[in-house]
């Protein structure tokens, strides 16, 4: 959904030259964010199956078809279709 960038740790290895890629979240990160966000949100039997039936068909969808309704419990945009980039 966001390429949201997620902080590096410093490896005991250091880095390999000319190396600069970054690592990105996943693109159903924030579908899995609405789970655990549900687990909180009273009964989880009851607020658990929506968001992870989004959840489920976001990982199974090829990148840029994934599911564009909005989250259950976060506070978020809904997520738009972006084209495919391939790199």
């Amino acid at each position: 959904m966001s390429s949201t960038p997620v902080p590096r740790r410093e490896s005991p290895w250091g880095l390999p030259d000319g190396d600069t890629r970054q690592p990105r979240a996943h693109r159903c990160n924030d579908r899995a964010e609405d789970i655990v966000q549900a687990c909180f949100e009273g009964n989880p039997f009851k607020t658990v199956p929506g968001p992870f039936k989004l959840f489920w068909r976001c990982m199974r969808s090829k990148p840029g078809e994934e599911p564009i309704e909005p989250f259950y419990y976060l506070q978020l945009d809904p997520p738009k279709r972006e084209e495919v980039k391939l790199e």
